[in-house]
């Protein structure tokens, strides 16, 4: 078995269904399995794969055991000599499994590789490609900073002109690691519900003295959030996300690294909902106000996580 493709549900059977879909449908001149773990959704989800796609592995959790968790428990039961863990919300629009097989094999020291994320509508996902989290690429993680200021721009990590490039870390929406590798660096790190066990492994993959690569050889349209949006908490993600990262960041850095993150983002969350108050009463003539108060809730959560209100994020 050339390659095993990992896939956790969540709530997610429409996404599957054509996930799966274009894995069969563009996926040639390999032999490779598609292993899917439902992470206690009890959604419709088996009952599609067994009546559409019997050759699919489908193993069901009792319950939610995180997306790192549940991706090593996928691992456990794949047979393939490298992993792709894949996103059910994605699709394939050519033979991107054959083309990055083919390229993980060639590289030298190869960790993890990954490929161009398109949006849904095609147009480039610039977090396919990251950074490894510090305070300040953190503080000014925004779309107007990443368009506006060239030193902080990301441009420069995702334009690979078809050769491929070593970076950081890539996006877990579709990752690609040797498996022999992947159990000598410790698989995912289980310490993460959600959110950041991606960059943790790219992590330890650099550390180890293995190089992670991206290429834009090879394209997966990735719609985002298709599990994550169905959270009841308005600002689930946002927090969980701002969570892990500090995780992350006393796990690297040290603890007194991560209550710095901690405390910028309480500035950070203060400054942006100052700014996010004056604009939003101009939006009211316009019509778009409900994209400033998006926006104003979610800094309002994370400046409650900072000060300790939303202890269930631990």
């Amino acid at each position: 078995m050339n390659l095993s493709v990992i896939i956790i549900n969540w709530n997610s059977a429409d996404y599957m269904r054509t996930c799966i879909g274009t894995l069969i449908e563009k996926t040639i001149g390999i032999d490779f399995e598609i292993i899917v773990i439902d992470n206690g959704s009890f959604d419709r989800c088996e009952s599609m794969i067994r009546n559409e796609f019997p050759t699919v592995r489908f193993f069901q959790s009792v319950t939610n055991l995180g997306f790192g968790k549940a991706n090593n428990y996928g691992s456990e039961k794949a047979a393939g000599d490298y992993l792709l863990f894949l996103n059910p919300d994605t699709e394939l629009i050519d033979n991107a499994l054959h083309g990055m097989l083919s390229i993980i094999k060639s590289l030298p020291a190869a960790g993890v590789l990954g490929c161009k994320l398109l949006n849904s509508d095609q147009s480039l996902q610039t977090s396919c490609v990251q950074p490894f989290p510090t305070v300040l690429n953190q503080v000014f993680d925004s779309d107007l900073v990443h368009q506006y200021v060239p030193v902080m721009s990301r441009h420069r990590m995702w334009q690979s002109d078809g050769i491929p490039k070593k970076v950081q870390a890539i996006s877990g929406a579709c990752l690609m690691i040797k498996r022999k590798i992947f159990e000598e660096i410790g698989k995912f790190s289980p310490e993460y519900f959600m959110y950041t066990e991606d960059l943790d492994l790219c992590y330890k993959a650099d550390r180890a003295g293995y190089s992670n690569y991206y290429t834009d050889a090879y394209s997966v349209i990735h719609h985002g959030g298709g599990s994550s949006h169905k959270r009841k908490e308005n600002s689930y993600a946002n927090i969980q996300m701002r969570e892990s990262v500090y995780k992350f960041l006393k796990k690297t850095r040290g603890g007194p690294y991560a209550e710095v993150y901690k405390k910028a983002m309480l500035i950070n969350g203060i400054i942006r909902c100052l700014l996010l108050s004056i604009f939003l009463a101009p939006s009211l003539l316009t019509g778009r106000e409900a994209k400033w108060k998006s926006s104003l809730r979610k800094w309002k959560g994370i400046i409650r996580w900072t000060l300790g209100a939303e202890r269930w994020a631990r």
